[in-house]
This record gives C-alpha cells, structure tokens and sequence, in this order.
C-alpha cells in the first residue's frame, strides 16, 4: 500500500536495473601517485581496483582475452568493465596487469580471498 502519493521503493523509476553496465561506459581511470609502484612482487598486496586487467589465459575459452579496467573485487571474483562489465572468477584464470608503462602477469589463483585480508597472508616467491 502507497501512502501519500510515494512510489515503490523497491522499483527503479525510468532507469536501467544493471548499473554497472553504466559503470562500465564512464571513461574514469584511476590515476593516483602510487599507481606506479605497483611491482610483480607487491601486486598481491596492492589495490586492484582500477587497474587496466586483461585475461592471457583460462580454462573457459570465453573468457580469453577480455580486457578493461577492474571495477570491483570480491573474495572470489573481479568484476571488469570494458565494452560491457564481466564477472570473471580468480581462480581459473591468469591475468595481466597494466601499470603505467608495466604489464605484470600473475595466476588468479595467487588473488583468491578477500581483498583485505590478502594484506595479512604471507607469500613466497
């Protein structure tokens, strides 16, 4: 029941329901001062967000060779956004990463967890 005149809160009102496809078509890259100290010895430890990802390679043949910028990043998953937005899972595939003037390549398997708790976790190379 509607009172007073107000719509539902649940809808959206004349606009999309994905989001993040919108998200994906804004042109933004994050260029902050410690976007290039990002080294293939730290990337495990870094902020992936907004970094230019592509995927070199996967046990799904559909996933190979998408690109774009990364939008989020959950436990298990990195949401890409380039010419529309993928929800790709770490661990079956390897990506490459754009710094800058570097490409650092790393297995999604080294990504799996939180992004936070990846800070405590101890790496050995």
């Amino acid at each position: 029941m509607r009172r007073n005149g107000e719509e539902g809160k649940d809808r959206a009102s004349g606009r999309s329901q994905r989001q993040g496809q919108k998200a994906a078509r804004r042109p933004w890259v994050f260029r902050g001062s410690d976007r290039d100290r990002v080294t293939a010895k730290n990337i495990v430890w870094h902020e992936l967000i907004g970094l230019k990802a592509k995927i070199i390679r996967a046990s799904h043949p559909g996933l190979v060779g998408i690109e774009g910028y990364v939008l989020d990043e959950t436990r298990n998953t990195l949401t890409i956004g380039g010419e529309r937005v993928w929800v790709i899972p770490k661990d079956v595939v390897e990506l490459e990463f754009e710094t800058g003037d570097k490409r650092i390549r790393i297995k999604g398997k080294e990504l799996v967890g939180r992004p936070e708790m990846r800070l405590k976790k101890r790496w050995r190379r």
